[in-house]
């Protein structure tokens, strides 16, 4: 089979399709046929391991797992002698942000693991799309314990983890403010934002209004930064570890700082519950609760230039990897 293979971290030209062996599996995983992974921030930072304390779980010298992907959707091609969830034949998706293998046309994990059957009307290139972004943004409102008509703003609001925020913000009944670019505007509409900021135009932290819940799904901003615009008791969450991974500290110092910044926090969730988060994103996406936004769509092959694509920063939703089973020795 073709697999994208890093046998040392680094740009990503240390990328390469290599015909590796099908893998084999064990008694209680499935063997996937892919047909559509992506590429994310996940990704990116396990290929460069970066920040350097990843190596803690890829692998200290070189890559644990040769194999890079998060995200993946395809149909099961066989089962483990255990399997009771899975049969061949059925088309699934799922999320595995320790690494799924998914940059590949074949990849096996555990039936226990972050897969499911796929909703029955969509793609595998929308299904594959569809759960780091929900992952991260859920596990970050849940730890807010946000109440209903309550008012959030989302910075970021149209990469994979701010459009999910978004739509999740909007099923929770939350009042939504987005900063997106000009050209996202109408989209971040769409999804559910009830006022939308052009951060192109204007500075978003100079807003009048004051929020229990400011999101931050792109790592751009501060706890600082945003502090003016939380109410009292109000809580900041970003998504990357911030300046001197800052975002891991400062939820240890705000309880003791309290009085001098008005009971405002931040809190830096560790995400968890994986199966909970792609069962969670199937239920809305039946409901027509939720959509999955596609900027780009690369096949394997170039799977460098779509890693720079994805480091520069600018993606709007998800980048798509499509993945052919044509003339396979």
């Amino acid at each position: 089979m073709k697999a994208v293979v890093h046998t040392k971290y680094g740009p990503p030209d240390v990328l390469e399709i290599k015909e590796i062996a099908i893998p084999v599996p064990r008694d209680q995983e499935v063997l996937i046929k892919i047909y559509a992974a992506t590429v994310n921030r996940t990704d990116c930072a396990t290929v460069r391991a970066k920040p350097f304390f990843m190596r803690i779980f890829t692998g200290l010298l070189k890559p644990k797992k040769q194999i890079p992907g998060t995200e993946f959707a395809g149909e099961i091609e066989a089962v483990g002698e255990k399997v009771t969830s899975f049969k061949a034949g059925d088309q699934v998706f799922g999320f595995d942000d320790l690494g799924s293998g998914s940059q590949a046309q074949y990849m096996t994990i555990p039936e226990d693991k972050g897969l499911t059957t796929m909703p029955k009307h969509i793609t595998y290139e929308q299904a594959a799309a569809s759960t780091e972004g929900m992952h991260y943004a859920y596990n970050s409102i849940k730890k807010a314990g946000l109440k209903k008509g309550q008012k959030v703003l989302v910075n970021g609001a149209t990469g994979a983890i701010g459009s999910a925020a978004v739509q999740l913000l909007k099923y929770f009944g939350l009042t939504i403010t987005a900063v997106c670019n000009t050209k996202s505007m109408e989209l971040v509409r769409s999804l559910g934002a009830d006022k939308v900021v052009d951060y192109t135009k204007e500075d978003f932290t100079k807003d009048k209004e004051k929020y229990n819940f400011i999101f931050d799904a792109v790592g751009k901003s501060s706890f600082f930064k945003c502090r003016a615009l939380l109410q009292p008791g109000g809580i900041y969450i970003s998504s990357d570890l911030g300046f001197m991974a800052q975002n891991i500290v400062l939820p240890l110092i705000t309880p003791i700082i309290k009085p001098f910044i008005g009971n405002k926090k931040t809190i830096f969730p560790v995400p968890s519950d994986i199966k909970g988060s792609v069962l969670l994103v199937k239920k809305l996406i039946e409901e027509g609760k939720f959509n999955t936004v596609i900027d780009r769509k690369y096949p394997l092959e170039q799977i460098v230039e779509s890693y720079k694509y994805v480091e520069k920063g600018q993606k709007t939703g998800n980048v798509v990897i499509t993945v052919e089973h044509d003339n396979l020795t």
